[in-house]
């Protein structure tokens, strides 16, 4: 009897010690276009649970200023229909918008992703791109004014930038990439100085504070994504919340150090380096860039290139028309961007906001050098003591996408991640269709390739992805 026990004892210790060897659930290298369209039909017949929104406003104190922030909520009708992930929590995603946009630009996504899936989920504008004057928070008008002044966030309701706070510059330092840059640059002593001075700790706060009222420890696990310029921010946020378990990447820029070096290393791909070897962020931190139809051309002519090939040059005429046409409705979005500081890992930069901010507060030579380490940990992981471990990973890139090569991703971004330490489980998919902006419908793809991305995601969470952790 005893021979007996002992032997039931070791095969319950022989299973638990095999149990981590199995095999894992991962996700595929690549996706063809037959098998995303064949995914994408099979998410969109599926049926659509009712869907509940609700807008969440709130005003919060950072660095002695008030900020007015927030984004929307979205969950099923039925609140039961929530699923639970295999941690055992509510799934809830935290969906951050790219850098001309507001929380608007992921309306349709998110209410894919709960009437199909169920999960709940909250997004957010970052401070200053709510325009409160109008219900829909549509902005007036296009981002340059006759006058000469130009559109300026609103990061308080009741609070105006005026003309006399800035100088409209053209930069061109960087126009074989952008274009010329139209610049509107605070003049110190000004509140717009020191709006733009202190807005990174605020998008900190914002996201953290939104998180706490929708989305709350112990309740959820969150999976975070952000696309485009929001990938640093949630890169940075998914150290910083506790119950943020997985970072979910689609055409999504890695943090602002790897970035940078993806944007000027040559032989990585998508477009190439600018001569002058600069990036957006070394764009001085007080001034604002002010976006026109320069920024859509950038990404439309790149996609022409890679969709159909050299050919697409030869209606050049008809591509600018489409372009003009379009920036007259995307003007409906701010259409503004500080954000290249964070996006692009300019230390110079984000030391020089720390330091306005510090002068502003009289702070001692402690504490600003404290405020410096915060404002520069924004780009790039978190590490140490009694840090939160960086939670796995999934990136994803669509093949036409101007800046997230494959190249960019294997020689630099992947490499770097897994020589944190300790190291994230991180992994690419390949999306063989899409573009950047990759809800945009193409042939056989109403929705662009999100429905597969979606699918995607789901499958990740469910299978458990972003449960187990690969030994330090």
């Amino acid at each position: 009897m005893k021979a007996k026990i002992s032997f039931m004892v070791f095969c319950c210790c022989l299973s638990l010690l095999v149990r981590p060897l199995r095999a894992q659930w991962m996700p595929p290298d690549e996706l063809s276009k037959e098998k995303i369209v064949e995914i994408s039909d099979k998410v969109l017949a599926m049926p659509d649970l009712e869907v509940k929104a609700k807008e969440d406003i709130f005003r919060i104190r950072v660095l002695e200023m008030d900020w007015d922030v927030g984004g929307m909520v979205y969950e099923p009708e039925d609140a039961s229909k929530i699923p639970l992930g295999p941690d055992g929590k509510k799934v809830g995603l935290f969906l951050i918008h790219g850098g001309s946009g507001d929380h608007r630009g992921k309306d349709a996504e998110a209410r894919m992703l709960v009437a199909k899936f169920g999960f709940k989920v909250v997004t957010m504008t970052y401070p200053g791109r709510l325009y409160f004057a109008d219900p829909n928070h549509d902005w007036p008008g296009d981002t340059i004014n006759p006058d000469g002044s130009v559109r300026t966030p609103l990061w308080k309701k009741d609070e105006q930038i005026t003309h006399d706070q800035y100088q409209v510059t053209e930069d061109k330092s960087l126009i074989e990439k952008y274009g010329t840059l139209i610049l509107a640059c605070a003049r110190e002593g000004t509140v717009f100085f020191d709006r733009m001075a202190a807005w990174p700790v605020a998008f900190e706060e914002t996201g953290k504070e939104i998180l706490r009222r929708n989305l709350p420890s112990g309740e959820y696990s969150i999976y975070i994504h952000g696309h485009s310029t929001g990938g640093p921010f949630s890169f940075m946020l998914s150290q910083r919340v506790a119950n943020i378990v997985g970072v979910l990447g689609m055409e999504s820029s890695p943090f602002g150090y790897i970035t940078r070096r993806t944007q000027l290393e040559p032989g990585l791909g998508g477009s190439p380096p600018v001569p002058s070897g600069k990036t957006l962020g070394d764009v001085p931190f007080n001034c604002l860039q002010i976006r026109t139809w320069r920024d859509s051309a950038r990404y439309a002519g790149p996609e022409a290139l890679m969709i159909e090939g050299p050919d697409a040059l030869m209606r050049l005429p008809m591509l600018m028309e489409k372009v003009l046409e379009g920036w007259k409705k995307q003007t409906r979005s701010p259409q503004f961007k500080a954000e290249g500081m964070v996006h692009f890992g300019a230390v110079d930069t984000l030391e020089a906001a720390a330091r306005a901010v510090a002068k502003r507060l009289n702070l001692n030579a402690d504490q600003t050098s404290e405020l410096i380490k915060l404002y520069i940990g924004y780009s790039r992981e978190l590490s140490g003591k009694g840090v939160k471990r960086h939670p796995p990973v999934i990136f994803g890139i669509a093949q036409a996408s101007a800046d997230h090569s494959p190249e960019r991703y294997k020689k630099v971004t992947l490499p770097t991640y897994r020589a944190m330490i300790p190291p994230p489980k991180v992994s690419l998919v390949e999306f063989k269709a899409g573009t950047h902006g990759y809800d945009r419908p193409e042939p056989g793809l109403s929705k662009g390739v999100f429905p597969a991305v979606a699918h995607l995601w789901h499958e990740a969470i469910m299978a458990g992805y972003f449960i187990e952790q690969p030994e330090n």
